[in-house]
C-alpha cells in the first residue's frame, strides 16, 4: 500500500496558549533529494514545545520579544522534535535499503557538516516536526534502531531530553567517580541526566521536591536534595568535599547559591532557565577556583551517535509518564506544563 496524499497534523498559526494548537488535514511531505519520509510511531513532548508555542525564547537584542527557538518562526508550523518511526519512502538519491527500518530522527539543524557541529535550528520549530502522521527528515539525520529492545515510545523520548542531557555531560566532561549535582531532576532532561550520569559511574545528587523525591531516587539518584528546604545546606551535607559538576536546567538563584559549592576546577553546565534567566553571582567564586560556567544547548552529531549506541544496547531505560492521541495535543501540553509527572509524555499519531 502506497503513502497517502494527506495526513493529520497539529500546527500552530501563531504564538499563544494551548488553544493555538489546531488539528489539520495537510499534504504528506514528499522526500526531497537527501531526505527520507518517516511514518511517525511516537512523538515525545518537551518544554521547548511549550516555549516555542508561547514565543518565550526572546532575542539577543530584546529578551522579552516573542520568538521561537532561534528567532522568528515561519507559521503555520507543525510542532514536535522527538520522532521514532519507520522509513516509508526516500528521495531519489538516498539508499532504498532504509525503507522499512525503524529509526530515531536527530532533530537538530546544524551550522556545519562536521561531527562537532552546533545546533542552530530544530525540527518542530525551524522545520516541520512530528506532531503528524508523517515527517520528512534528512537521511543523514535518521539513525537505524531496528534492533533496539526499547519500545517506540521509549525511543521517541531520546532526541531532545537525552540528547540535551548527554550534551551537558560531555561538555561538562563528567568522569567516573565524580560527584554531580542535577537540578530539576524529575523533569524530562533531569531524569535523563540522572540515568546517564549514573551509567557513567558518577555519584548523583538530584534536586527535587514533594512526591517526586522517591521517583528521582528510583531512576538512579544516590541522594535527593529537597528543593523546599535550604538547598545549599543539604548539598554541603551530602558532598562536604564539594561538587565536581553541576548539570543545571533551572538557573536563577541556584547559580549564585551553587557556584561556591563547586570543587577546585569544577564545571557548572547550564541548559535551561526554569528558575529565571536573570542571574547574579559572585564572579570571584569563578576565577579564584578555576571554575567554569558552560552553556549547553542540545547536542552535537558526535553526542547523538553516542546516544543511539546507548539506545541500541538499552543501556538506559526511559520512563514514560503518560501517552495521548495526536488530537489531544493541547491536553498533552497542558499536562506537561503542570509538571506533576516524572518522565516523558508521548503522543501517538
Amino acid at each position: 500500500m502506497g503513502t497517502p496524499e494527506t495526513m493529520r497534523a497539529v500546527r500552530i498559526a501563531g504564538h499563544g496558549g494551548p488553544e493555538v494548537l489546531e488539528l489539520a488535514e495537510v499534504a504528506v511531505p514528499a522526500p526531497q533529494p537527501g531526505e527520507v519520509l518517516v511514518q511517525v510511531s511516537a512523538v515525545a513532548l518537551n518544554n521547548t514545545d511549550l516555549w516555542t508555542r508561547e514565543g518565550a525564547y526572546g532575542r539577543p537584542e530584546d529578551p522579552s520579544a516573542p520568538s521561537g527557538w532561534r528567532g522568528p518562526i515561519d507559521f503555520p508550523c507543525v510542532q514536535g522534535a522527538d520522532v521514532a518511526g519507520r522509513v516509508v519512502a526516500v528521495g531519489h538519491d538516498v539508499d532504498r535499503s532504509l525503507v522499512g527500518r525503524r529509526v530515531v530522527v536527530d532533530p537538530a539543524i546544524y551550522d556545519t557538516e562536521g561531527p562537532d557541529a552546533n545546533p542552530v535550528g530544530l525540527m518542530g520549530s525551524e522545520r516541520d516536526g512530528g506532531y503528524a502522521e508523517y515527517v520528512s527528515a534528512l537521511a543523514a539525520r535518521v539513525h537505524d534502531v531496528t534492533d533496539s529492545p526499547l519500545t517506540d515510545d521509549q525511543l521517541a523520548t531520546l532526541p531532545t531530553a537525552y540528547g540535551t542531557a548527554l550534551g551537558m555531560i560531555e561538555r561538562g566532561r563528567l568522569r567516573k567517580g565524580e560527584t554531580v549535582l542535577v537540578s530539576g531532576a524529575s523533569g524530562g532532561v533531569g531524569v535523563a541526566l540522572v540515568q546517564l550520569a549514573r551509567a557513567r559511574g558518577a555519584r548523583v545528587l538530584g534536586i527535587s521536591s514533594g512526591a517526586k523525591i522517591d521517583a528521582v531516587r528510583e531512576v538512579g539518584a544516590h541522594e535527593v536534595i529537597d528543593r523546599s528546604r535550604d538547598v545549599a545546606e543539604q548539598i554541603r551535607a551530602a558532598a562536604p568535599e564539594g561538587i565536581d559538576v553541576a548539570l543545571d536546567v533551572v538557573a536563577g538563584d541556584l547559580v549564585s547559591e551553587g557556584l561556591p559549592l563547586l570543587r577546585e576546577g569544577g564545571r557548572w553546565v547550564v541548559s535551561g532557565a526554569l528558575g529565571g534567566y536573570d542571574v547574579t553571582f559572585d564572579v570571584r567564586r569563578l576565577y579564584l577556583h578555576n571554575a567554569q560556567l558552560i552553556g549547553s544547548t542540545m547536542h552535537t552529531p558526535t553526542h547523538f551517535d553516542l546516544l543511539m549506541s546507548l539506545a541500541r544496547h538499552a543501556e538506559i531505560q526511559p520512563v514514560i509518564a503518560a501517552t495521548f492521541p495526536l488530537e489531544q495535543a493541547a491536553q498533552a501540553q497542558e499536562e506537561l506544563g503542570r509538571r506533576g509527572h516524572v518522565g516523558k509524555i508521548v503522543m501517538h499519531p
